[in-house]
């Protein structure tokens, strides 16, 4: 039998979490899999750290976290301005529950940030920290990565509200909260 026949069959018969990943990618095979009971739609080819933060997702909304899973979950979230950084699966998750993958550089760079907010930091600090090594001061592909760290976090490049640029000096991370997971380094 297909996915969508045992979907179906399981929802019947119990509770259980159901995430669908399938080589059927249109929004028609996306919509039956929600349908015939998935409780999450990934198609290949897909992120591993996505798959793993859509699985804490779903046994999250399902109650079926073991205790000491759900604490660990709990310390390792850090959450700023609706968003959440997941450490353990390191990937970002919107106000709106989208899961937006990170690169590593892109993870480490945020990482900075959040474990010191509103903080000025040098385009060398960051390149530091962001490439684990320092870059020859006319290197710009901080400017890059600050970049799409601000289109992931949806963060207008033309009038930034949370990854500030101050000319001439670097970039500042302009949020109001910083929550959970304490004081950390990446």
């Amino acid at each position: 039998e297909d996915g969508l026949v045992l979907a179906r069959e399981l929802r019947q018969r119990s509770q259980l979490p159901v995430i669908m990943l399938t080589a059927r990618s249109n929004p028609y095979d996306r919509v039956l899999g929600l349908e015939s009971g998935a409780d999450d739609y990934m198609s290949k080819p897909f992120e591993p750290r996505e798959l793993v933060a859509r699985i804490h997702t779903v046994l999250r909304r399902a109650g079926a976290m073991p205790d000491g899973a759900s604490s660990y979950s709990r310390s390792d979230v850090i959450r700023f301005d609706g968003w959440e950084l997941h450490r353990e699966e390191r990937c970002l998750t919107s106000p709106a529950g989208l899961v937006v993958a990170l690169s590593n550089a892109e993870f480490r760079l945020l990482s900075t940030f959040l474990n010191m907010p509103r903080r000025l930091f040098s385009r060398d600090q960051l390149m530091e920290q962001a490439r684990g090594r320092s870059m020859d001061s006319f290197e710009r592909s901080i400017d890059l990565l600050v970049s799409r760290l601000r289109q992931k976090l949806a963060d207008d490049p033309r009038e930034p509200k949370m990854i500030k640029t101050v000319r001439g000096a670097g970039y500042m991370f302009n949020v109001q909260s910083v929550q959970g997971g304490g004081a950390w380094r990446n």
